[in-house]
This record gives C-alpha cells, sequence and structure tokens, in this order.
C-alpha cells in the first residue's frame, strides 16, 4: 500500500494562516505558532467590534437627533415619544440624517412630535410658594 504524506495540505494550511496574519507585527506574521494566536486573537475582537460598532453608531445617531432638538426647543425623550405616539415608524439612523442633511424637514417632524405630546405644565418655583 502507498503511504499518505499530508505535507501538501498542511502547507496549504500554513499559508492560509500566514495569508491571514498579514500585517501583524514582529513574529506574529510569518512564524505559524504565533500566526494562529494572533489570527484567534484577531478574529475575537473582530467578532466582538462587529457588535460595538452598531452600538457605537446608534449613539452616535442618538447625539445628533438631540442636538437638533435642542435647536428646535424639545428634549430627545419627549421627540421619541411624540414620534411614537404621532406612530411615526423613523430609525434613529434616518431622523439623524434628516437632521444633519435636511433641518426643514426635521422641524415638521418636530411639531408633529409636539402636537401629540401634552404640553408641561410650568416649574413651581419654592421662592413663590414661600411668599
Amino acid at each position: 500500500m502507498v503511504r499518505i504524506k499530508h505535507s501538501v495540505s498542511t502547507h496549504k494550511r500554513k499559508k492560509r494562516v500566514l495569508k491571514q496574519t498579514k500585517g501583524q507585527f514582529g513574529h506574529k506574521k510569518n512564524r505559524y505558532r504565533q500566526a494562529i494566536k494572533s489570527l484567534i486573537k484577531g478574529m475575537t475582537y473582530a467578532y466582538r467590534d462587529r457588535k460595538v460598532k452598531k452600538r457605537e453608531f446608534r449613539n452616535l445617531w442618538i447625539i445628533r437627533i438631540n442636538a437638533a432638538c435642542r435647536e428646535a426647543g424639545i428634549s430627545y425623550s419627549r421627540f421619541i415619544k411624540g414620534l411614537n405616539e404621532a406612530k411615526v415608524n423613523i430609525n434613529r439612523k434616518v431622523l439623524a440624517d434628516l437632521a444633519v442633511n435636511s433641518p426643514e424637514i426635521f422641524r415638521q417632524l418636530v411639531k408633529v412630535a409636539q402636537e401629540k405630546i401634552p404640553q408641561q405644565p410650568a416649574p413651581i418655583s419654592t421662592a413663590a410658594t414661600k411668599s
């Protein structure tokens, strides 16, 4: 029976790992053992950071919407509540884009939101109640 060697598959596997670690610093890019460790760690970071990226973008959109709301004279939470009660289903990505690129349309959305939420009563100052 013929003896089977694994050199072809081994070389192919090592070549694939080293290709994936291209750009790493030091021996991580050209030593197989270090490259495997580096690759596993890098793939772990990549998986985690795909989730973090989504989180950070949503945070950025909320900051942009809040800034535009403050300019229009309404808080972010009241604006979102007003849109929900008006049954306006626009996600935060689109709202942030409208706030930055189309302020007129965003102001119309603010008006729609303000119509649906009751007006806040004026705060009672403590100085007026003591007199």
